[in-house]
Order: structure tokens, then C-alpha cells, then sequence
């Protein structure tokens, strides 16, 4: 009979070894997939289908009109007209309106303080964002963007309604937060200090951007965040990821967005707070800085 078999003791430290590279590799950042800081700011098509009928789902349809409502929309969303929820005065464009004049806004969709609220739109990709951004500003905690937008919903051949559904106004109790919304001399310390503790970070597309920025700024154009135009899903955490650090934002700093007005700011705003930086949005954005004609504003590419 045959003795049983005994590995070499050599064998069996090479095994042990491996098994802890392996364990270590696993441990490693990016090793697995990358997440969100804030997943629950996202929600897919296959989630809003399954819960679309929930009793605190409250689905926001915002366009510019309300044909583009009627058209088509997912069942039981409510319409809610993108103007309503930006303002424009001399010196600013797209500003945000009262508090006052929100509360009502949102309360007439539908919105109470214990909504679970989805939003997306038919129009500009951006004005999903800025009505996100509007209900964060107002401390709504429970807001979450429909990623892919109707765009995806339509894509897999999911059911649209021209009915408009009937639902009686809401009662929403408005908790501001001033933190996330930039105003100008916040912006301007924050471009003269160059401390390394803020980030801004300018959401146009490049010949935007190196027409005029603010100095000192990164850009990171909100579409190259998204698949295409077409397929508005948020790329994978990596990508987003990488994106920023190519664009010279490190991890803890804060992130300040701009835009032209503060549409396309918006959709930054939501990037920065999804991947888990301290976020704000400067309302005024390039145009109220560029009216300023003591501020500073540099053409072409520059490096943080």
C-alpha cells in the first residue's frame, strides 16, 4: 500500500503566501467596484417600474411646456414647468426664486416632506439637475434623479401616459441649506486664496471654457459625465472618478460649479455630492462674474 502523500512544507508557505497577495490585492481601492458616496441619489428605470405605484413615490416630469407633458410621460408623473423654479433679474440669469415661491412650486406638484421624489425631464438634461439641486437647497432629503432619463425608459420599451394624473396639493416644510448655494464673495476668496481646500469647477464644454473662465478653474463638462446624449446614464463611479482627478480635483476638497447660468452648474453639483465631496453651486455663475469687470477672467486651457 502506498504511503499518503505529503507536500513539501515549501509548498504549502508558497500556498499560504499567495492566498495573502490575493486576500491583499482584494483590499486594495478599485480592486472592486468603485461606488458612490451617495448611491441613493441615483435610481434606475428597473427600480422606478417596480415602485412607480408606492404611495410615497412622487415622479416629477419637468419641460418647458406642458405639450411636451402631454405627449408622453411615465404614468402618474406630475408636470412641473422648468421657469418655475429659476429666476432672472438684473446682473443674473436663472437665479434662484424665494423660498416662498418654491415651496409653493413644489407643494402644487405634489411634494410633501415624506415624498420619495424622482425627477426627470424631456428637455436639457441639466434642468433635472437644477430641480434636484432646488429641492436640496430646500433640505427635501429624499430627491433622487431617474438616471438615463425618459431617454432610457423609452429605450426598453416601457409604457408612457397622456393622462395628467389628479392629486391634491401637498404641505412641504422648507429646511435651507445655505452651505450649498455659492454666492459671490464666497467665489471670489476662494479664486484670490488658491489654498488647495476648494475646487471650482466650471461644468461647460471646453470652447466654453476656454473662451473665458474663472481663474484658477478645473472644467469638467457635464455631458462627458453621461454615456452620450442619447443614453444620459451616468457613467461607472470609476470613470466619474477618474474624470475628476484628471481634472486636478483631489478628495477633500470642496467643490464649487459654475456654469453660464447655473443650469449645467447644477448637473455638477449633483456629480460632486454623488462621488461624496462637500458640494456647492455659484448661482450667478459666469455670467454674473463676467459682468464684474474688476474680477478676473482667463482665456484659454489652464492648469490648477
Amino acid at each position: 500500500m502506498k504511503e499518503n502523500f505529503r507536500p513539501p512544507k515549501r509548498w504549502l508557505a508558497f500556498g499560504i503566501l499567495a492566498l495573502a497577495l490575493c486576500a491583499a490585492a482584494a483590499s486594495q481601492p478599485g480592486a472592486q467596484e468603485a461606488k458612490p458616496a451617495h448611491p441613493e441619489m441615483l435610481v434606475s428605470t428597473a427600480w422606478l417600474a417596480e415602485h412607480l405605484k408606492d404611495p410615497d413615490v412622487v415622479v416629477l416630469h419637468v419641460a418647458d411646456k406642458r405639450s411636451d407633458y402631454i405627449r408622453g410621460h411615465i404614468p402618474g408623473a406630475h408636470y412641473i414647468q422648468s421657469d418655475q423654479f429659476v429666476d432672472e433679474h438684473v446682473g443674473a440669469m436663472s437665479e434662484l426664486p424665494s423660498v416662498q415661491q418654491l415651496k409653493k412650486v413644489f407643494e402644487e406638484a405634489g411634494v410633501d416632506d415624506s415624498s420619495r421624489v424622482i425627477i426627470y425631464t424631456t428637455a436639457w438634461f441639466p434642468l433635472a439637475a437644477r430641480a434636484y439641486y432646488t429641492l436640496d437647497f430646500l433640505g427635501h432629503e429624499r430627491t433622487t434623479l431617474l438616471d438615463g432619463g425618459i431617454e432610457q425608459w423609452l429605450n426598453e420599451k416601457r409604457p408612457v401616459s397622456s393622462e395628467q394624473p389628479k392629486f391634491s396639493p401637498a404641505t412641504f416644510t422648507p429646511r435651507v441649506k445655505p452651505a450649498v448655494r455659492a454666492m459671490l464673495d464666497e467665489v471670489k476668496r476662494a479664486v484670490e486664496s488658491r489654498d488647495g481646500k476648494t475646487a471650482i469647477v466650471d461644468a461647460r464644454p471646453a470652447r466654453r471654457y476656454t473662451a473665458g473662465h474663472l481663474a484658477g478653474a478645473s472644467n469638467v463638462y457635464w455631458l462627458d459625465t453621461l454615456v452620450s446624449a442619447d443614453s444620459p446614464v451616468f457613467r461607472p463611479v470609476a470613470e466619474l472618478r477618474r474624470i475628476y482627478d484628471q481634472a486636478g480635483i483631489k478628495p477633500g476638497e470642496k467643490v464649487i460649479t459654475y456654469c453660464e447660468v447655473g443650469l449645467q452648474a447644477s448637473h455638477g453639483y449633483f456629480l460632486a455630492k454623488y462621488l461624496g465631496y462637500d458640494a456647492a453651486m455659484y448661482d450667478g455663475s459666469y455670467y454674473e462674474w463676467s459682468e464684474m469687470q474688476h474680477l478676473p477672467v482667463v482665456k484659454g486651457e489652464a492648469k490648477r
